[in-house]
């Protein structure tokens, strides 16, 4: 298996470090010939207006687009932000996955946090304690179209997890806490 992480800007490092721990070939995207042969793609945190300014630069966003219809894609925070068909910004979007987001909902990068979450997609026979959740000036998904699956609230119901198909949006960071419970979760789609 060969994935892909979107290596414009962000925290692609630690994702592509998780999934070599974890015994996958993990590759640097930043042209769309990066893409070829890959069975999915990682787009990671950073700065969500920057990856997608750079995405467009570079000719990312059509060949990214067609990947969707047909390999799995995961959105880290701004990932997930990249991936939305709406956020309340004006910035370049993928708009193939059907939630609305809210970028920095959680304020600046002082309120950032970190909480434990239910996560009963992701629970393994060998791990079934809850996932831990780094929240860096985080996004929120604020609302998701009928074919969307909510995987995971925070304790007042707001959605930070959301899967559509082959399209997965985490608001948080997995791939901070040394927990590849998610990562293997993607993989297995």
């Amino acid at each position: 298996m060969k994935i892909g992480v979107l290596a414009l800007q962000g925290d692609f490092a630690e994702h592509i470090q998780i999934l070599e721990k974890i015994g996958v070939t993990a590759v640097e995207v930043r042209l769309p010939q990066d893409m070829a042969d890959i069975d999915g793609l990682i787009i990671p945190g950073g700065e969500s207006t920057t990856i997608g300014k750079l995405a467009v630069r570079f000719g990312l966003m059509e060949p990214i687009r067609q990947l969707a219809s047909t390999r799995p894609i995961w959105g880290t925070c701004a990932g997930a932000i990249f991936l939305a068909r709406d956020s309340r910004h004006s910035q370049p979007l993928l708009g193939v996955m059907d939630i609305s987001i809210r970028r920095n909902a959680f304020g600046r990068q002082a309120e950032s946090f970190e909480t434990d979450l239910d996560v009963p997609d992701v629970v393994t026979a060998e791990n079934s304690q809850k996932v831990h959740a780094v929240f860096i000036r985080a996004p929120l998904i604020e609302s998701v179209g009928t074919d969307v699956k909510v995987l995971a609230r925070l304790p007042d119901g707001r959605i930070v997890a959301a899967r559509q198909l082959n399209l997965l949006a985490t608001a948080f960071h997995p791939e901070l806490t040394g927990d590849d419970r998610f990562h293997r979760y993607f993989l297995s789609m």
